[in-house]
């Protein structure tokens, strides 16, 4: 008899968060959980091989990476900003304030 193991699927949007739990046999894959809990079919969104980065338990690994028995498996989505330059530019903001609140001298 084929032994089996308890996983959550994750995955979260700006306004809520998807969290799918799943039964996979053991040894089953991060991309298996994820392929089982069907969460590819209700957000297109997803592409695994693409831009999406997966992890478990927030520690980033691959998609053939096995899985323990209550795991949970995060789909992250892509960034909309490089967070170095973010911090960057609120660095340089911060700057210009300090030296009179005014715009930036030439």
């Amino acid at each position: 008899m084929a032994a089996f193991i308890d996983v959550e699927v994750s995955y979260a949007l700006p306004s809520k968060q998807e969290l799918i739990k799943v039964r996979v046999a053991e040894g089953a894959t991060v991309r298996d959980a994820i392929e089982a809990s069907g969460i590819l079919v209700k957000h297109s969104d997803i592409e695994l091989d693409g831009p999406n980065k997966v992890g478990v338990f927030a520690k980033l690994t691959r998609l053939d990476t096995a899985l323990r028995d209550r795991d949970r498996v995060e789909i992250y989505r892509p960034l909309i900003a490089d967070p170095k330059a973010v911090r960057k530019k609120r660095a340089e903001e911060g700057k210009v304030m300090k030296k009179g609140g005014g715009p930036a001298e030439e």
